[in-house]
Order: structure tokens, then C-alpha cells, then sequence
């Protein structure tokens, strides 16, 4: 027999071994094969055979990859990059550590009802007190528009935008949460933005307090942005003013301090048999034209919350017939079911001080039924 090189012997005695791992190891049950004509032995030799060259091919294809990265070969498709990451590099990013950094990003801005889907910034912003964690990035996008920052500072440009958290070439979106950046009051031009017309806030004599100093933006709505979420019950549309019904984009103030307050509202009363998802907001955002000379005055303040959009005139109707509820399950529907709801504003205070504010009850007419006043203008008002 001819005398055969190094290499030749150490295939033959992988092979071997292959063959004696094949006959000593269990015997397979009888499968598909066995009525192919192939018999156990042959099945053994065959599986054992077929892993160990998938094995092989695995390790090649991981060792090109790491020899094409230290060369620094450009021509590595990103999906290849990825997956080489992942082989080569032990500081690679993991969906778990991105879906911990995306919560601890989010989580703070969920407010104290943790119901919250929206954060409210100017332009340019910190999104949060935090920074995001180390080599992490925020992805913010809207439309065709995109934007990135390391250090959680909103986007520089007017719009309602989606987040995600990246790090490397691994991304978290954050499917639930919208970051709004307002334009600012200086856009604003005998009164108006564009062609809606807002109007100017009242002033009073002396020094203006912070909460009744004039919005420094406004949040730009349009007729595609109006559904978006800012908290678990309600929507942006749900705060819009009733007036300039065909005039969009419109330009409102919403103070999510004050969404906040109304989940945990909401959150209350369901815990006392309640249902909150029949909750409508009668009353939100209000400009200062609107306020003073559109649709019924009665009521309204000169220096009205609603103005501020820190105040919103609520009921409950779960029975969608356009009233509010018998709340107090009396056989009928007057002030006493606004009081239903003046009930759970004021245990919510006591919990959350922060959240602090108005609340008013008023009885039905021959425009509206019974609803209830919710405001966070910082000290407490009752009537």
C-alpha cells in the first residue's frame, strides 16, 4: 500500500472516529430512512456525519467573518457585520439590555398614573433628567424626517416624533410613546399661526405668576397627528377647541400634569365599580378668542385654566348616549354625579400633592348635561 502524507492520516482517523461514535452510541428508532433501504449503522454514520459538517461549515463561516473585520473589509453586507458582532464581540448589544435602557428611558415619563404615552418639550430639549446609557443613542422619527442625540435632548424640529433606543447596529423602538415638540410663541403673528387664528392672553396688572404667563409654544395638529395617544384614555383631538373646525393645522397647549391627573381620576373610579372607558372631554384646550366670545360663555373665567391648558370639563358616558352616567346609581342624572367624580379628584390629591389643583361641579342644561372641572393650576380651588 502506498505510503500516504500527515494529512491524509489524521483525515482517515476523524473519519474513524466518526464511524466509532456512530456504531457505539444508542440505536436510533426506526424513521423515515429505514424504508429508504438504509440500514441503522448506515443511519448512525450518516447523522453523526452530516452535524459534524455543519459544525464545520459554522466555524469557517465565523472564522472569514473575523478575518475580514480585522482587514477591515468594507464589502461585508450589514447583516454579515451584525452577525460577526455578535461572534467577535463580547461587548455586543442584546435585546434585553435595549428593552431595559428603552423602559429605564421611558418609565419616568409615564407620570404618576404610569398611563402617559406622550412627553410635551420645546425644541432642543432635555427629554429627561437621566442620560441614556453608555454608547446608547435616541432615534427620533417623523415622516421622512429623523434625528439623533446621546444626550436625550428632544428633536430640533416641530413635530410629534417616534423613539427608538440604538447601540450599534441594534435597535429598540419604543412603539408606545411620542415625544411633541412645540413651535414656538414667537411664530405667532396678530394672533395667529398660519391661518389659525389663536388670539393673546390676558394680562394683569403687576407681576404675572408662572401659571398665568403666556404659553411659550403650541403643540402644531393636524388632521393625520390628531389621534395621537398622549395617555391610555385620551388623544390629542380630545383637547382640541370647537371653533376653526376646517382650519388645520391647528395650535393648542395641553399640560400632561393634567392628562396625568385625569388617569389617575379615571384610575380611581374603576377601582370603585366605574368603568372609565366611556370618559369625554367636553371642555379642553381653549384659545384666548374662543374663550372670551365663542360658543356659550357662561362660566368661563377671563383668566380660564382651559386657556392654559392645564383644565378640562369631563364626564362619563358609558352608555354612549351622549350625557353623563347615574354615577351614584340614584335613578338619575344631575349635579350628584359630578360630585361622583369631585370625589375621586380630591383622594387623588391627597395621594399625589404634586398634581394639586381645581375642580368645580356643574349641573346640566338644555346644551350640555352635569360634568366636572379638573385642573392643576398648583393650589387647591373648590366650587
Amino acid at each position: 500500500m502506498p505510503n500516504r502524507g500527515s494529512g491524509s492520516s489524521t483525515i482517515d482517523e476523524f473519519w474513524s472516529t466518526v464511524a466509532e461514535l456512530a456504531l457505539n452510541g444508542p440505536q436510533p428508532t426506526r424513521s423515515r430512512w429505514h424504508r429508504k433501504g438504509m440500514t441503522q449503522r448506515g443511519e448512525r454514520i450518516f447523522n453523526v456525519a452530516s452535524s459534524v459538517v455543519i459544525m464545520l461549515i459554522a466555524a469557517g463561516w465565523a472564522w472569514s467573518i473575523s478575518i475580514a473585520r480585522s482587514e477591515g473589509n468594507s464589502s461585508l453586507t450589514r447583516g454579515t457585520r451584525m452577525i460577526s458582532r455578535a461572534l467577535t464581540d463580547a461587548r455586543a448589544p442584546s435585546v434585553s439590555f435595549l428593552t431595559d435602557a428603552a423602559l429605564e428611558f421611558v418609565s419616568p415619563l409615564r407620570g404618576e398614573s404610569g398611563r402617559l404615552r406622550a412627553s410635551i418639550q420645546g425644541r432642543g430639549e432635555a427629554v429627561a433628567e437621566h442620560a441614556l446609557p453608555s454608547g446608547t443613542t435616541a432615534t427620533f422619527s417623523s415622516g421622512a424626517a429623523a434625528e439623533s442625540t446621546k444626550v436625550l435632548a428632544a428633536p430640533s424640529r416641530t413635530g410629534i416624533w417616534s423613539m427608538a433606543i440604538a447601540l450599534g447596529t441594534a435597535i429598540k423602538p419604543i412603539t408606545d410613546f411620542s415625544v411633541i415638540t412645540l413651535m414656538p410663541a414667537t411664530e405667532k403673528r396678530r394672533g395667529r399661526i398660519g391661518l389659525y387664528y389663536i388670539g393673546n392672553w390676558p394680562t394683569r396688572g403687576g407681576r404675572v405668576s408662572e401659571k398665568y404667563a403666556a404659553p411659550s409654544g403650541f403643540i402644531e395638529v393636524t388632521r393625520e397627528t390628531q389621534n395621537t395617544q398622549l395617555s391610555d384614555h385620551f388623544r390629542l383631538r380630545d383637547f382640541l377647541p370647537h371653533d376653526q373646525q376646517n382650519v388645520w393645522p391647528k395650535y393648542v397647549v395641553v399640560d400632561m400634569k393634567m392628562v396625568d391627573k385625569l388617569e389617575l381620576v379615571l384610575t380611581d373610579l374603576a377601582s370603585r365599580g366605574i368603568p372609565s372607558r366611556g370618559v369625554r372631554v367636553m371642555s379642553g384646550f381653549r384659545t384666548p378668542q374662543y374663550n372670551s366670545g365663542q360658543g356659550d360663555t357662561g362660566g368661563r373665567a377671563s383668566l380660564s385654566r382651559h386657556m392654559y391648558g392645564d383644565g378640562s370639563d369631563i364626564f362619563i358616558d358609558n352608555d354612549g348616549n351622549g350625557n353623563m352616567d347615574d354615577l351614584n346609581r340614584d335613578g338619575r342624572v344631575n349635579i350628584g354625579d359630578a360630585r361622583v367624580i369631585l370625589a375621586a379628584v380630591n383622594r387623588v390629591e391627597a395621594a399625589h400633592p404634586s398634581l394639586i389643583g381645581g375642580c368645580g361641579v356643574y349641573s346640566g342644561t338644555s346644551a350640555h348635561g352635569p360634568f366636572t372641572h379638573i385642573d392643576t393650576r398648583g393650589h387647591p380651588a373648590r366650587w
